[in-house]
């Protein structure tokens, strides 16, 4: 009996749900707190949509965006190499790993597999490349976003605006970049180490309740 397709899909709709809600939310009180910030200023608010076009909202946005493509771009790339020993989301210190072996040109693989050359050492590589991809570009639109913020905050206060290349050179996009990447590197350690003792019955993030702490893999 083929199942439906809440079932097939389910983890991708409920995240997709999840993430809408938490965008609108997140617009919806930035524009809040930015009409607050303009009205102390003594300056005239401004509608919701011209909000999303803000400095303001694209920062704030984006710098999310990237610590989290970043995460996983290099998740993705390390767990290719590097081990440790007894957590579910590595490689197995000893065995081989079917993500290991060379792709096979059978009927049913994915069509860059049966073209092989070139197009095979994209596609073996694709996920990395996009997350890369994705990093780089929610990088730029959060310097971009940043940029406008600021000279938006030095144009209220009767200050000249900044070239881009002055603005970089500042501490502030930094300090809102590096606060983000702390924390996406923590929350990858955290799984990594917290999967070595710890249990989840029925997810595929942990290793069996009954599995030994130095088990390695799932």
């Amino acid at each position: 009996m083929k199942k439906g397709i809440f079932y097939r899909n389910g983890l991708s709709i409920v995240f997709i749900l999840l993430f809408i809600l938490a965008l609108c939310a997140q617009a919806f009180t930035g524009w809040k707190e930015y009409n607050t910030e303009l009205k102390d200023e003594h300056t005239p608010q401004i509608g919701f949509g011209a909000y999303l076009h803000t400095g303001h909202f694209v920062s704030a946005t984006f710098e999310n965006f990237q610590s989290e493509f970043l995460q996983m771009a290099l998740y993705v790339v390390l767990t290719v190499g590097l081990r440790q020993q007894g957590s579910a989301e590595s490689k197995s210190l000893d065995e081989a790993e079917e993500v290991d072996r060379e792709p096979r040109a059978a009927k049913d693989a994915p069509w860059p597999v049966r073209k092989g050359g070139l197009w095979l050492k994209l596609y073996s590589n694709s996920l990395a490349i996009v997350f890369f991809a994705l990093f780089f570009f929610s990088w730029w639109m959060h310097l971009y976003g940043s940029w406008l913020d600021h000279n938006s905050e030095q144009l209220i206060k009767g200050k000249p605006a900044e070239g881009l290349g002055a603005y970089l050179a500042e501490p502030r996009f930094w300090f809102e970049t590096f606060q983000n990447w702390q924390s996406e590197f923590l929350s990858v350690l955290s799984i990594v180490v917290l999967t070595i003792y710890l249990r989840q019955k029925g997810s595929p993030e942990s290793k069996p309740v009954d599995a030994p702490h130095s088990e390695t893999g799932k």
